[in-house]
């Protein structure tokens, strides 16, 4: 049994639990996830006993290559999608059919309701969503590859750093190193922000140069074939004042206890929580903006969340990034983030990148 049919039958499960006769697959990327087909504009239609994959002419032959013992039906042209699926689903004689609501429009539900009438549609919440939180072996050794090619090509990156460098630029040259370690690209626009920009969490690259500010952050991270990794460091490219040390220093310590905190029954509420208290602690509780951290997997952001009032219990086999930061306006930000396995005793950090803080000293 291939590990996407396997797949299908936990959600088989998962739907009769529910209480459903089926589930349409409408987000490209679960769909992916249960069939290994990489293309786009298709649905997974799962039920009881039968998968069915809704695509067009133009992904027949990728189709084939890609997941050959699939059921395939090619819709032809002038029918719809949703139209293929209601002929699906009156022949497999559904009464029940669950959707993804987080995927599906108003018009689509609409639409597919009358299509499939006098069946009934039910939106589902991240069905497929629970299964991508726990990864297997391979998707594993895909995250843990797609964190070693990060490193390298910061080491490559920061090696030929100069101050003339701006922002955009240093931005091209992660994505182009990536590709040269084999990576797919960027698993997300890298952030490049030098001084007070690092004061936004989510800063855009600018033509900025680096040689003006004390420091530079750079979140950024590799595509390795679809799965992605996820780090941030803080360069220094001048002197380590006073203020960048204790700033430095109070988030560093605050992400290495959220770390060891990480291991199986732990929820997720639980770890944002330890690297909160440290931060506010210090002061800094109202610089600390945003949740902890995330899942990694086919998307850069995915379950589970490690944020407050997220009673989510960590599961061997979840991968999630740590992520404190503090942000001053005016100053700048320092974040430091690491890829991190949940064991079946505790944790494995999945990235290997000096943190310390005179180890980001650039020479």
């Amino acid at each position: 049994m291939s590990r996407y049919e396997s797949r299908r039958n936990k959600l088989r499960t998962m739907l009769r639990k529910f209480g459903a006769d089926g589930l349409l697959v409408t987000n490209f990327t679960n769909v992916t996830y249960l069939t290994g087909f990489t293309g786009d504009d298709s649905y997974l239609l799962v039920t009881g006993s039968d998968d069915v994959l809704v695509s067009d002419g133009r992904y027949t032959t990728q189709i084939e290559e890609e997941c050959p013992d699939l059921e395939v039906d090619i819709r032809p042209l002038g029918v719809t999608t949703l139209a293929a699926v209601a002929r699906l689903c009156r022949r497999a004689k559904i009464s029940t059919l669950a959707v993804e609501s987080g995927s599906m429009t108003v018009g689509q539900f609409q639409q597919l309701s009358e299509a499939v009438a006098p069946s009934t549609l039910v939106g589902s919440d991240l069905l497929v969503e629970r299964l991508r939180m726990v990864k297997d072996r391979q998707e594993i050794a895909a995250i843990r590859l797609a964190a070693d090619q990060a490193r390298r090509a910061l080491e490559v990156v920061r090696a030929s750093l100069t101050p003339q460098q701006t922002e955009k630029q240093i931005a091209a040259d992660i994505e182009h190193v990536l590709r040269r370690f084999g990576a797919r690209g960027c698993s997300f626009p890298s952030i490049v922000a030098a001084g007070p920009r690092s004061a936004l969490p989510h800063a855009v690259p600018t033509d900025a140069t680096v040689g003006g500010a004390d420091f530079v952050l750079i979140d950024w991270g590799a595509c390795e074939g679809l799965y992605m990794s996820d780090l941030t460091r803080v360069l220094v490219t001048g002197k380590i004042s006073p203020k960048l040390r204790k700033i430095y220093g109070v988030v560093l310590k605050a992400q290495m206890a959220a770390i060891r905190a990480i291991r199986p029954g732990v929820r997720c509420e639980q770890v944002d929580d330890v690297a909160r208290r440290i931060i506010a602690k210090a002061g800094h509780g109202k610089h600390f903006g945003h949740g902890l951290g995330h899942g990694i997997g086919l998307d850069i952001h995915e379950r589970p969340r490690l944020t407050r009032a997220n009673d989510t219990v960590l599961q061997p086999g979840m991968v999630v990034t740590v992520e404190p930061g503090i942000y001053l306006p005016g100053w700048g930000g320092v974040r430091i983030e690491d890829d991190v396995l949940v064991t079946r005793d505790g944790y494995e950090l999945l990235s290997d990148v000096g943190k310390e803080l005179d180890e980001c000293v650039v020479g």
